[in-house]
C-alpha cells in the first residue's frame, strides 16, 4: 500500500482549473486505486509520497520537514502563463514568480500536463529527468453527452432560446480571450453565447473593470451565469452546439476535456502548445476574424459540425479516466520505489 499525502488549497477558490484537476485526481484515486493507495489530504504525518498541487507558503515550508517521502509537484502554471491573469505590482509579481520556481526546484519530481512545458522548465534550471508528462482527464460519468431532445429541453429549462449556441468557460480575464468572445457575440446576434465562470480572484483579475462592465450589461445574446458548480456544468456543455475557448495561453485546459467528454465540437485559438496534446481534435483559428468565419461555416454546415463532434468523441476516448488511472498508479509506484 503506497501512502500518499495530497497538499492543496485549490478548492478554496471556486471556478479555476487547478481545483478541477486536483478534485478529479483525488476522486480517481479513491474510486479506482483505493486498494493500492492510502490517501490523506493536507496532513503532516509520514508519507511515502507528498504530492503538492498548489504553491502555498506553508506547503513550501513543509518540504523541509522529515517524513515527507518523495516530493512531487504538479506544475499547473509557469510565470509566463500567469500574464494576463492577475494584475499585480511589478515588485510583487517578480517576487512571486521567483518563489514559484523556487517551489518547483524543491521537488524531487514534477508533473506537467503538457510536454511543451518541459523545455520551459529546463530554461529555469530544472533537469528534464525530474519532469514527467501526465495529461489531464475528466470523469465520463460526470461529463456525458446528451441527445438533441435533451439539448432542447435543457435550453428551455435554463431559459435560453433554441438557436445555435456557443459556450465558453473559465475565469473571466484577459488571458482567456473573453474580449474576443464578447466581440463574436456582437457580430452574431442570431446566435446565443454563454460564458460560464467568473472573477475567481476579484479585483486583482487582469482587465477587471472593463470586463465587469460587460458582465453586468452584456449584449442580449450573451449570458454570464457566473461560476457554476462542477456537477452542474455538464448541462451547459450539453446545451451548446460548439465550445469556444479563445485563450491566449494555457497548459491543458480542463474545459476542453469537459467539452470532449460531452462530445461537444471544439474551436480554439491556434496555439502551438495545443499541438503536442490535441492536434487534429479541434478547429483552430488564429484570430477573432477567423473564429468568426469558422463559426459562420459550422452553424450552416451540419456535416462539418458532425465531423468535429466525431473528433471530440475520439479525444474523449484517448483521455479517458480508465487509461489515466493506470498511468498515475504506475507513476506513484515508481516514485515510491525511488523514495
Amino acid at each position: 500500500m503506497i501512502k500518499i499525502t495530497m497538499f492543496s488549497a485549490a478548492d478554496s477558490v471556486k471556478g479555476q482549473g487547478v481545483s478541477s484537476v486536483y478534485l478529479e485526481l483525488v476522486r480517481l484515486l479513491k474510486t479506482r486505486e483505493s486498494d493500492q493507495i492510502a490517501l490523506k489530504i493536507n496532513k503532516y504525518g509520514r508519507s511515502d509520497i507528498s504530492h503538492y498541487h498548489t504553491v502555498n507558503f506553508p506547503f513550501y515550508l513543509s518540504t523541509f520537514m522529515p517524513g515527507r517521502g518523495r516530493k512531487v509537484g504538479f506544475v499547473h502554471f509557469l510565470p509566463e502563463t500567469l500574464e494576463g491573469s492577475l494584475k499585480l505590482p511589478k515588485i510583487a509579481k517578480a517576487v512571486f514568480y521567483r518563489y514559484v520556481i523556487a517551489f518547483y526546484k524543491r521537488m524531487d519530481q514534477l508533473v506537467v500536463v503538457n510536454p511543451s512545458f518541459i523545455p520551459k522548465l529546463e530554461a529555469y534550471g530544472i533537469s528534464r529527468d525530474k519532469v514527467t508528462y501526465i495529461p489531464n482527464f475528466v470523469s465520463a460519468e460526470m461529463f456525458h453527452p446528451a441527445d438533441e431532445e435533451s439539448k432542447r429541453a435543457l435550453r428551455k429549462q435554463y431559459q435560453y432560446p433554441d438557436k445555435f449556441t456557443i459556450l465558453g468557460s473559465g475565469q473571466v480575464q484577459v488571458r482567456k480571450g473573453v474580449f474576443d468572445f464578447i466581440e463574436l457575440a456582437k457580430r452574431h446576434p442570431e446566435m446565443q453565447f454563454i460564458w460560464t465562470g467568473g472573477f475567481s480572484f476579484g479585483r486583482i483579475t487582469d482587465g477587471y473593470e472593463k470586463l465587469k462592465q460587460v458582465v453586468d450589461n452584456p449584449p442580449a445574446n450573451l449570458s454570464f451565469p457566473g461560476i457554476i458548480d462542477r456537477d452542474k456544468l455538464v448541462a451547459y456543455y450539453n446545451m451548446a452546439d460548439l465550445f469556444l475557448l479563445p485563450s491566449y495561453n494555457e497548459l491543458f485546459p480542463m474545459s476542453v476535456l469537459e467539452a470532449f467528454s460531452t462530445h461537444t465540437p471544439v474551436l480554439l485559438r491556434d496555439l502551438d502548445l495545443y499541438h503536442a496534446i490535441i492536434k487534429g481534435d479541434y478547429a483552430a483559428a488564429k484570430d477573432v476574424d477567423e473564429m468568426d468565419r469558422i463559426i459562420s461555416d459550422l452553424s450552416s454546415d451540419p456535416k462539418a459540425l458532425l465531423s468535429l463532434q466525431e473528433k471530440a468523441k475520439q479525444a474523449a476516448d484517448y483521455y479517458s479516466e480508465e487509461r489515466l488511472a493506470k498511468i498515475w498508479l504506475q507513476f506513484y509506484t515508481e516514485q515510491a520505489r525511488r523514495g
